[in-house]
């Protein structure tokens, strides 16, 4: 490979910024166009859009009664050259009513077409990565959320709006205000590498929160899922790309103002709850069954047992119990609520194009303090400042109020319900158990200042060469920055002698891209050419100073020279990213379709010998419904076969190729003396570390039938991970533990399905049905070599989610032959390899954690200016495909006596024989083994049902359109899945999950 030039290692390296190279090269390129355009002869000029106010691709213009013609390019702006007067323009596109407009002034005209609705579904406009493409002529796999069915539904994440709506696109739960869902793209691609989908958001990457961005100030998200689309770019994308567009200003003349307020209603959609009294009581009984009850059935109560004399001191007054009966989760626990509120202006001149948003979001979760306000505003600039020369700005700021620590859920189902959080005199008691646990409450009692404040804005410069038709050069700054300051303060910290802590982050980074573009027919020939050179700069810093030991803590966190403990810590990196792309698109007689990328990242995180990789793709396309052959075939409207290949990467952690540091305990100075901690290198570095490489195929196929009133997409994919990275053990006497390196390869292939249908299209009544389904299927291919790492969980020729385990045969029963290490109430393990022991060998792959396929239903429909909108979402696990432990079981000891627990969950005794859950008297058994359970379940995820006022109604107040709903989010959830939903992680019958909200919302919509 190429050594990486000295040069641009210095640009890459952490240690330095990178070049303004493309910064410079981009302000010389606009000074010479300025001095060409001047002396350029006049031009006729303008852009072409839609009814929806986007810009179309690829226009026919054609100077009428001559051969002078060009097309529009990404932007949608044209331009040609024209002698005389009186000239006329005919404008055409397929999927569009063709257009003459007559060329009257010198200023730029601005077109827009109607669309031909029979072949409309054909020729819509997706984003593919540094500019956009026409549906038809897109090669790879990509897919556009249908973000309009769910506009109304209570969502505070953009990410939230994606669940259900894009096969291959996977989005978890949301349990907490403000919080980001998991994102994944067709499966996990690695082990230890990144796993985050790479998100573009107004062409530029962002690295910051989710939770930043205004829902509402989205137009579209379009998703890249193969390789072949993905590889535009690079060595960040094989987890796949999220393509974030914001709405612009559409509406021609008089602005538009749109207003919107809702409010949200939020309960757990379960019913988990903790022990009362009674229950309580009656689990520490269990726990005593060979003396709360009589031998030798153990089933009659023994009046000699006194409950008193086995709980813990804080619970019994003498040989009485207290008669508390304290519930804590009520005390810990409210109704949520979400209250959002929008106010956007837009529109557009000839040469201005503006939106202006500002929103207020206040969300406050099912448990106390779980807090989330978010103020935003978002302006959107664009001006055709010449007939050549286009400037704009996207930019936003996000300003989040996360104020205040809820209490640990876990802690508050482990308090017993005889004990209070409170002392006599009301004040909160620290430590109910005496010292031995301590009170969930603390963490509510306390002076906890969270924020985090989100500035965003990509500033761009688009220019139409004058001199060279279909040539426009744009160049990107785009600048994302963030401050989190968290500060707390407790005195009940330090072990009740106070504590606080002042932590200030910052992070930037700005993405600065020189995009070259060029746009040309030639008879039947189409080429829409791409040029990138950009890089990416990175800045983190944090400070964090901590004080413990107050004598008065009333300052809190404001003082920390008061403390008696005093200590500051610190941290930070640099990182820089340099890349070159190119992509050719070409399209011959509107049938055949090629698409072929190459791009190369440099990234200073990578080794000294690896520090660029090369991710080429090429994809085809055929429609046939264009050849003469199929026109015969009446039923059959559109079909298009679709195949791609490429190779996208995936960056390591920065410094893992590196030597790294550990501590530990080293040097005594002295008979008691203090111990001082000494630095060693713990991990060997790797100078020939590499990018991971993603290798995929994917085979497609888009189709309309039935005059288009059922339309979809099938795609089937297979993926390859190669050079896994990972922490392999090495011989310490070496001198180190571990070394960072490329081992190992993983697979992933399965196959997405779209249906469109339109059921009905009548006059007051129309129902659409959309029908998303997904499978993959993962595999570990190969690992260090060789063998399997069970103690990683990993298998070869089995899923990433394998899951390893014993095979049981019920519960031991008083009276049964049991071996010894087993008790009554302890899990009969099977012999699995019949070799006459039961041991840690009789483990085998029982399944996978990995679903066996997804699948949701959208069906909108609408009566006159009624809409109902319902949205099903599903994941199944098939035979053994989607489990997850969820087997409590218990033991006789002091913290189960002590502690609460989950209602509900009758574990064995003598008088529950059958019960699933084991309980064991006396040691642990040799083998706990655990119970895995199927997750699947078919959610009523979302339902809305909206009502626009008659416009003869509103008009005469001065309202364009006005609609009022109702939604409801999470209602019903069909499963055999027992304890927290089955989608929360750490879910089931155990306290450290978290409950799935459902909502109730009312809200208005206002445009003036």
């Amino acid at each position: 490979m190429k050594k990486f030039p000295q040069r641009s290692l210095r640009a890459l390296s952490c240690r330095y910024k990178c070049p303004p190279i493309p910064f410079i090269s981009g302000v010389t390129l606009l000074l010479v166009l300025v001095s060409l355009a001047a002396t350029a002869q006049q031009k006729i000029a303008g852009t072409v859009k839609d009814s929806t106010g986007e810009y179309i691709i690829g226009v026919s213009v054609k100077l009428k009664n001559t051969n002078i013609g060009t097309v529009t390019d990404a932007q949608g702006a044209f331009s040609l050259s024209a002698s005389g007067a009186n000239n006329a323009l005919i404008f055409s596109y397929v999927g569009y009513e063709p257009k003459e407009v007559a060329v009257t002034g010198s200023g730029p005209l601005n077109v827009i077409l109607q669309p031909n609705r029979q072949q409309l579904s054909q020729v819509n406009v997706v984003a593919v990565g540094y500019g956009k493409q026409k549906k038809a002529y897109v090669t790879g796999a990509v897919a556009s959320a249908n973000l309009d069915a769910v506009r109304d539904a209570p969502n505070t994440n953009i990410i939230q709006s994606l669940q259900g709506n894009v096969p291959g696109l996977n989005v978890g739960p949301v349990t907490s205000a403000g919080s980001t869902p998991s994102i994944s793209v067709r499966g996990q691609n690695t082990i230890s590498g990144n796993q985050n989908v790479l998100i573009i958001l107004d062409g530029v990457q962002y690295n910051n929160s989710l939770s930043s961005i205004n829902p509402d100030d989205i137009a579209s998200i379009d998703v890249l899922k193969d390789a072949s689309s993905t590889a535009v770019y690079g060595a960040q994308a094989a987890n796949g790309v999220l393509l974030i567009t914001s709405r612009r200003g559409n509406a021609n003349g008089k602005p538009r103002i749109n207003l919107s307020t809702s409010y949200t209603t939020q309960n757990p959609s379960g019913n988990i709850r903790p022990l009362n009294r009674e229950e309580y009581l009656n689990k520490v009984r269990d726990l005593h069954w060979d003396q709360a009850y009589l031998a030798p059935t153990y089933t009659e109560p023994n009046p000699a047992f006194n409950l008193a004399n086995v709980v813990d001191l804080t619970m019994r007054n003498g040989n009485e119990l207290v008669p508390t009966n304290f519930n804590w989760y009520d005390a810990a626990t409210k109704n949520g609520f979400i209250n959002d509120n929008q106010i956007s202006i837009s529109g557009a001149t000839d040469k201005v194009n503006y939106l202006i948003s500002g929103a207020y979001t206040n969300q406050s979760g099912f448990i106390i303090n779980d807090l989330f306000k978010r103020t935003s505003l978002r302006i959107n600039l664009e001006s055709q400042a010449t007939d050549w020369l286009k400037i704009g700005a996207q930019t936003f700021g996000s300003f989040v109020n996360a104020d205040g620590a809820e209490p640990r859920l876990t802690a508050i189902f482990q308090m017993s319900p005889l004990l209070t959080p409170y002392n006599a005199d009301g004040s909160y008691n620290p430590f109910p158990f005496n010292s031995v646990d301590p009170s969930p409450f603390l963490t509510y009692d306390v002076d906890d200042y969270e924020r985090h404040n989100y500035l965003f804005g990509n500033v761009y410069a688009e220019v139409n060469f004058p001199f060279l038709k279909g040539l426009t050069y744009r160049v990107n700054f785009g600048n994302n920055g963030r401050q989190d300051k968290r500060y707390f303060a407790s005195k009940y910290g330090g072990g009740q002698t106070g504590e606080a802590y002042k932590t200030n982050e910052s992070y930037y980074d700005y993405t600065l891209d020189n995009i070259l573009t060029y746009t040309g027919n030639f008879g039947k020939h189409n080429i829409l050419a791409t040029a990138v050179y950009g890089a990416i700069q990175r800045k983190y810093e944090t400070t964090t100073a901590t004080g413990i030991g107050f004598s008065n803590i009333t300052l809190g966190y404001n003082n920390l020279s008061l403390a008696t403990t005093q200590r500051t810590t610190s941290d930070g990196y640099e990182e820089s990213l340099n890349y070159y792309m190119g992509r050719l698109n070409y399209t011959y007689n509107g049938r055949y379709l090629l698409t072929a990328t190459v791009r190369r990242d440099g990234f200073s995180g990578f080794a000294a010998n690896n520090k660029w990789g090369t991710f080429p793709s090429f994809s085809a396309g055929w429609i046939l419904s264009e050849e003469n052959f199929m026109k015969g075939i009446n039923f059959l409207n559109y079909l298009k076969l679709r195949a791609g290949y490429g190779i996208a990467g995936n960056q390591t952690q920065r410094y893992f190729s590196l030597d790294q540091i550990s501590s530990q305990p080293a040097y005594v100075f002295g008979d008691g003396g203090s111990t001082v901690f000494g630095q060693y290198i713990s991990t060997l570095a790797n100078p020939n570390l590499k990018w991971e490489r993603t290798t995929e195929t994917n085979f497609g196929i888009d189709f309309g039938v039935l005059r288009d009133r059922i339309t979809g997409t099938f795609d089937y994919y297979n993926r390859e991970t190669n050079d896994l990275l990972f922490s392999v053990q090495i011989p310490n006497i070496t001198g180190y533990s571990t070394i960072n390196t490329n081992v190992g390869r993983i697979g992933n292939k399965g196959f997405e399905l779209t249906l469109n249908s339109k059921n009905i299209i009548g006059k007051d009544f129309s129902w659409n049905t959309t029908f998303n389904f997904s499978r993959n299927k993962s595999e570990v291919l190969d690992l260090l070599g060789g063998g399997d790492l069970i103690a990683s969980n990993l298998f070869i020729g089995q899923p990433i989610g394998a899951i390893y385990g014993y095979q049981t045969a019920g519960i031991y029963q008083l009276g049964d032959e049991i071996p010894a290490g087993y008790f009554p109430g302890t899990y009969r393990v099977v012999d699995y390899n019949k070799d006459g022991n039961v041991n840690n060998l009789d483990r085998y792959v029982v399944g996978t954690a990995e679903p066996a396929y997804r699948f949701s239903v959208m069906n909108r429909m609408q009566y006159k200016d009624i809409t109902l909108t319902f949205l099903v979402n599903s994941i199944q696990g098939g035979r053994n495909g989607y489990l997850a432990g969820n087997t409590p079981s218990i033991g006789r000891s002091d913290v189960n006596i002590r502690n609460g627990g989950i209602a509900g969950i009758q574990y064995w005794t003598p008088s529950h024989p059958n019960s699933p859950y084991p309980l064991f008297t006396g040691a642990a058994p040799t083998i706990v083994p655990g119970i895995n359970e199927s997750r699947s379940f078919v959610r009523l995820q979302d339902i809305t049902l909206s009502y626009n006022l008659p416009s003869k109604i509103i008009k005469k107040a001065g309202i364009q359109n006005l609609n009022v709903y109702a939604s409801g989010k999470n209602l019903v959830t069909l499963t055999k899945w027992k304890g927290w939903d089955p989608e929360i992680t750490n879910g089931g019958l155990n306290p450290n999950g978290r409950p799935l909200l459902k909502g109730y919302s009312v809200g208005v919509n206002i445009t003036l």
